[in-house]
């Protein structure tokens, strides 16, 4: 009868763990994303990382009218700055984010989606949430002189392989058609 007990007791514990774990193995909801949206204030986030991009995308404007002045209306800037600011406005976050749902299913599981909340709602988890916006802001200042350069650049070899007639590249012109 004990050991009929012990036994009945270990099954009952093995089979409860094997639940846990398959539901923690279970593809994530539409409701675990949305609830993982809602942890990490994804339309919120949304909203402070175009802030914070607004930056540089002036910086950029400002770049490109003062480098073409001379073809631009004077008001060019200004006008730049109105039109990305209004389209950033207007961008259709919260469709954006539902959007983003299955690709969230797809790869993370149920458990994998506790987890992210259990991050994001520990103060190391809300701090990243809190510095990100800054973090990607600081990022994106630091890359945009190399950017710059770089599509510089590359205009610049572009505009030479066309005036010398070359392909693009070094891609070879005429190259017979690969099977």
């Amino acid at each position: 009868m004990n050991r009929f007990l012990v036994a009945t007791i270990l099954c009952a514990g093995f089979s409860w763990t094997g639940l846990a774990q398959s539901a923690a193995d279970a593809p994530a909801t539409k409701e675990d994303v949305e609830k993982y949206f809602d942890a990490v204030h994804s339309h919120d986030m949304m909203l402070k990382m175009v802030d914070a991009m607004s930056k540089s995308r002036h910086q950029m404007a400002h770049e490109q009218c003062a480098k073409d002045k001379d073809k631009l209306p004077a008001d060019c800037e200004a006008r730049m700055n109105k039109i990305m600011d209004d389209m950033m406005k207007q961008m259709p976050f919260d469709e954006m984010i539902q959007a983003m749902v299955p690709a969230y299913q797809k790869h993370f599981t149920k458990g994998d989606i506790e987890a992210l909340n259990a991050f994001y709602s520990s103060p190391v988890g809300q701090k990243a949430l809190d510095v990100l916006p800054d973090v990607t802001q600081e990022g994106l200042q630091a890359i945009m002189p190399i950017l710059s350069k770089y599509i510089t650049d590359w205009k610049q070899r572009m505009q030479e392989d066309l005036k010398q007639g070359a392909s693009p590249a070094g891609v070879q012109k005429d190259a017979p058609a690969s099977n």
